[in-house]
């Protein structure tokens, strides 16, 4: 078993990696090689892992990757929403321009691997249902949504011409993420718990009304290696679907924070209004009717409380 990571030094590229490294298999054949691609080099969690420093965007440099061909790719790559939505060029660039050109090389070699793509809630814009149903008509109201449905129905339409056998999943908000804050725009739905839990002051830039889906780290990576697994036939000609989130306000946030740290962590949380981030989150979608992800056996987290103890139980690091 061959695969290939794009976006594998960004932390679910890390955490996939490490993850099938530990398993050892993938569609219950033992795993010889994980290739990781990367603008920096990705961390090398195994002797089945090789990096390499590559932009596949430029000429040649998907062509390679895919010679030979990889059994299963996981498409993470990409411009996160905050930094699409201010640099227009760059998220056309690696969001759109860089997909096409990872497609464009799979269609012209040999073989037709599982392409897992990770697509986002963005794709679907207000007014909303609720919930929101998984057909519901993709109508993404920034950069970052048109440029996942672009992608999204590049995956459909190459899937259907069997240049390779694609799956896009759309991932909710992932929190709560390690590290340091990202350029995304809803970065401060992890900064308001992973800061004080290390007892640092966090910034709120919105209301505590303000509703969203998640899902922890752990639960994403586990949707990825479910779809890289399951039979696509089962989907039809719709290839692209809505997995499972915890729906939850800010204000059920920090009731969570507060039932699993204490109530000392919320009084670190600081409300500062951003009406830029503001506004983009509410263009963003609140709850989602995922029965056929469910149905096809994708399991999510089980509260917002349960997100956070995944969060203390592999990424924590105490001060």
């Amino acid at each position: 078993m061959h695969v290939l990571i794009t976006g594998a030094a960004g932390m679910l590229g890390q955490k996939l990696a490490r993850r099938l490294a530990d398993v050892g298999a993938l569609r219950a054949t033992p795993i010889e090689r994980i290739d990781l691609v990367d603008l920096v080099e990705a961390p090398t969690v195994s002797a089945l892992c090789a990096a390499r420093v590559a932009d596949i965007c430029h000429h040649g440099v998907a062509e390679d990757l895919v010679s030979p061909m990889p059994d299963v790719i996981f498409h993470l790559a990409g411009v996160v929403s905050g930094e699409a939505e201010a640099n227009f060029d760059k998220g056309m660039a690696v969001n759109i321009d860089g997909t096409r050109t990872l497609f464009d090389a799979l269609r012209c070699a040999e073989g037709t691997p599982r392409v897992v793509f990770t697509s986002s809630i963005a794709v679907f814009g207000a007014p909303f249902p609720d919930p929101i149903p998984d057909d519901f008509h993709l109508t993404p109201l920034t950069s970052y949504g048109t440029q996942k449905m672009v992608a999204e129905a590049l995956l459909a339409d190459c899937t259907r011409r069997g240049f390779f056998d694609g799956i896009g999943i759309r991932l909710p908000t992932i929190s709560v993420r390690p590290g340091l804050p990202n350029a995304a725009a809803s970065g401060f739905f992890s900064g308001i718990v992973r800061e004080p839990l290390a007892g640092v002051q966090a910034v709120l830039p919105v209301s505590r009304e303000v509703r969203h889906s998640h899902a922890s780290p752990r639960t994403a990576v586990e949707y990825m290696i479910h779809a890289a697994e399951l039979d696509s036939t089962a989907l039809g000609a719709h290839r692209n679907l809505t997995m499972p989130g915890v729906s939850v306000t800010v204000g059920e946030q920090i009731d969570a924070l507060i039932r699993v740290a204490g109530p000392n962590t919320a009084s670190l949380i600081v409300e500062s209004p951003d009406p830029v981030i503001a506004e983009i989150v509410a263009g963003w979608p609140e709850r989602f009717d995922t029965q056929r992800a469910l149905g096809l056996g994708f399991v999510p987290d089980g509260s917002y409380d349960d997100i956070i103890r995944a969060y203390l139980e592999d990424d924590f690091v105490s001060g």
